[in-house]
């Protein structure tokens, strides 16, 4: 009897060694599991994914959403809005998305002429009210765009104001996806218009003094000023790509916007400064392609 006990005691203990094993054996096997390649992009794909087909549309901004100046003097001109319009010279985003059929009743445009950053989050808000599938923002031009220099809006300021209505938005109508333009580079504009003297005549009736003022001058002043706006135009960019960096459902346009070439025929017969209907269509074109793409913009 005394032979055989500690052999049994050796089985059990065996045993019971086994059994410890193959429970951690286990645990370590499930944990091992949770960390996979397959699981983690299982897990990635259950959050928000960006719908490259849309089937509505609101857009807010400022002047060059509300197409003015495109078509007549100082006037807007919505029909050939490059997010909403329904001119088939522009073939608007709306428009390639939806069809021309479904642009009256899918597409909305609640920019206003003159609106600042400090004017988006109403924007928004009324855009929120139809529950678009996407928004269209483009805004900012108008914060660098002042009587001078000097009262263009803060950095700081800027940023506060998209964050707060990006932030509205999404407690009004967390699905929509939001496409956000670079602000167009405003010296570029300059260039194009400024040696035409029908074209510094309208100038002078108050159009972007920050920029545009002694569209001639060579001054180390006047110079300096153009620097300092595009500065600020390059900042505001930043700041659009940050904020909306931050949302799964935010898609900032890369720059495309603000690097696009403009050419004097691309620009507003009347002022040279806003898009007329060949910068509508250009400015389709890109949204377009920013909205379609697989992945967004590097």
């Amino acid at each position: 009897m005394r032979t055989t006990a500690p052999g049994h005691r050796t089985r059990r203990t065996r045993a019971g060694t086994g059994a410890a094993m193959a429970f951690l054996a286990g645990v370590l096997t499930g944990c091992q599991a949770a960390a996979t390649p397959e699981q983690g992009e299982r897990g990635a794909q259950a959050g928000p994914r960006w719908n490259t087909a849309p089937a509505s549309i609101a857009a807010v901004g400022d002047s060059i959403t509300r197409g003015f100046d495109a078509c007549s003097v100082l006037a807007d001109c919505p029909e050939v809005s490059w997010a909403t319009g329904s001119d088939p010279a522009v073939r608007s985003l709306a428009a390639r998305l939806l069809g021309d059929a479904q642009v009256a009743g899918r597409s909305w445009n609640h920019a206003v002429t003159g609106s600042r950053m400090a004017d988006l989050e109403g924007q928004l808000a009324s855009a929120a009210g139809h529950k678009p599938d996407l928004v269209t923002v483009m805004v900012g031009s108008n914060d660098a765009c002042r009587p001078s220099a000097a009262a263009m809006t803060p950095v700081a300021e800027f940023r506060t104001g998209f964050e707060k209505a990006l932030g509205a938005l999404r407690t009004a109508s967390p699905a929509s996806q939001v496409y956000v333009s670079s602000v167009p580079d405003l010296q570029r504009l300059w260039q194009q218009g400024k040696d035409s003297p029908m074209v510094r005549q309208v100038w002078k009736l108050g159009i972007c003094q920050s920029m545009l003022a002694d569209p001639l001058s060579s001054a180390a002043a006047a110079t300096a000023r153009r620097e300092q706006v595009r500065a600020r135009v390059v900042e505001y960019n930043e700041v659009l790509r940050e904020v909306c960096a931050k949302d799964a459902l935010c898609r900032y346009d890369g720059g495309a916007v603000f690097q696009y070439p403009f050419a004097a025929e691309q620009l507003s017969h009347w002022d040279w400064f806003h898009p007329g209907k060949g910068g509508q269509a250009r400015l389709a074109e890109l949204a377009h392609r920013q909205v379609t793409a697989a992945e967004p913009p590097r």
